[in-house]
């Protein structure tokens, strides 16, 4: 069963770490990582590269996350490993072998594996995302605030404990990875993602 747990944790973690963005850009001949903020996701890309690219690299960072969660679930019954796959494939994004252990932010990894594991909770936390971007126009707003409001769902919705831990941590790691965003919202040098 330990080498069955180890395979699960490594197979997870490989996918997360596949970087859908930076792969899109390469074919286009740019590194993603210099150009705009920085950051591998769907915002940075849709900037960087236009709206078809953003939307095919946030559709593979979700699918990963779902596949891997879903194929968890598919195999085993337990909660403990599915939430262990979850967090794994969220880690290989956030820390990809693929980038030299760096990556992007999480939150459209974390969207699909959240989706297929706590439905409901999910929902609610894309309705706070929805309202957070649209009254700020600040995806790192939303994100942030669904990141902190998933817990609190998984928690409503009595989800079983391994997918709460889960969330608080994703949420945790979330709020982490958004510290530069966080400081240049304070400075008011946080790129909109759209103006209303």
């Amino acid at each position: 069963m330990l080498t069955e747990i180890l395979v699960l944790c490594l197979v997870s973690y490989l996918i997360g770490s596949i970087p859908f963005g930076v792969v899109l850009a390469r074919a286009q001949h740019l590194d993603i990582r210099e150009h705009g903020s920085g950051n591998i996701g769907a915002t940075n890309v849709a900037r960087v590269l236009g709206k078809k690219a953003g939307l095919l690299t946030l559709i593979g960072d979700v699918l990963k996350g779902f596949i891997v969660v879903f194929g968890a679930g598919a195999l085993y019954e337990k909660p403990m490993l599915i939430a262990l796959a979850g967090l794994m494939v969220f880690l290989g994004h956030l820390y990809s072998v693929f980038l030299k252990f760096k990556g992007g932010k999480g939150v459209a990894t974390s969207l699909g594996l959240f989706s297929y594991i706590m439905p409901w909770a999910t929902l609610c936390s894309v309705g706070v995302f929805s309202v957070g971007l649209w009254t700020s126009g600040y995806v790192s707003i939303g994100s942030i605030m669904a990141a902190i409001s998933l817990p609190l769902f998984a928690f409503f919705f009595e989800l079983p404990p391994p997918y709460i831990y889960l969330a608080v941590i994703v949420g945790l790691l979330t709020v982490q990875r958004h510290y530069g965003n966080i400081l240049r919202l304070i400075e008011g040098t946080e790129a909109k993602f759209f103006k209303k």
